[in-house]
């Protein structure tokens, strides 16, 4: 069953790189904040890198003057999603999480199967807004659409 507003974050931990690699579990990640979590299908891929990592990362500072934290999040190892935020100039405020074994992205009923990609399970692409662990808003996108997913629709739809 997908999540729905109203709902809490599943705890499952994901992985990030500051210091090392360090696993983080969702509870405590969102807890007492305000974040817009994305998900994209893959790092590096086309849509991802070409408008919807980048929509966030220029308007970064809205969602901050808002008091909102922004997390990116694919089925990718955090090695490369430290590669990706690297190669977009991501700020270092904005997470970049991994779901290498995607276990958040099922957990959350958001996974696809990208096997004719050569790609496995994936993430859909989509965008949630969680205001300390519950989520309040979903924006799931249709196969192949990229549209209710943008940091600037999110943006427009945020209370």
């Amino acid at each position: 069953m997908t999540i729905q507003a109203g709902d809490r974050l599943p705890e499952v931990p994901l992985q990030r790189i500051r210091d090392g690699v360090e696993t983080v579990d969702t509870g405590q990640l969102f807890e007492s904040r305000k974040v817009v979590l994305f998900a994209v299908p893959g790092a590096f891929t086309p849509t991802c890198s070409e408008k919807h990592l980048p929509g966030f990362v220029e308007h970064f500072d809205e969602f901050r003057r808002k008091g909102i934290d922004v997390a990116c999040m694919s089925v990718n190892d955090p090695f490369v999603m430290q590669a990706w935020g690297q190669s977009q100039d991501v700020p270092d405020e904005l997470m970049m999480l991994a779901d290498g074994n995607a276990q958040f992205t099922r957990a959350l009923g958001l996974e696809m199967d990208a096997s004719a990609y050569g790609m496995g399970t994936r993430s859909r692409r989509f965008a949630l807004y969680v205001e300390d662990g519950v989520v309040k808003q979903v924006r799931v996108e249709a196969p192949g659409e990229f549209r209710v997913t943008s940091a600037e629709h999110v943006l427009s739809q945020l209370p």
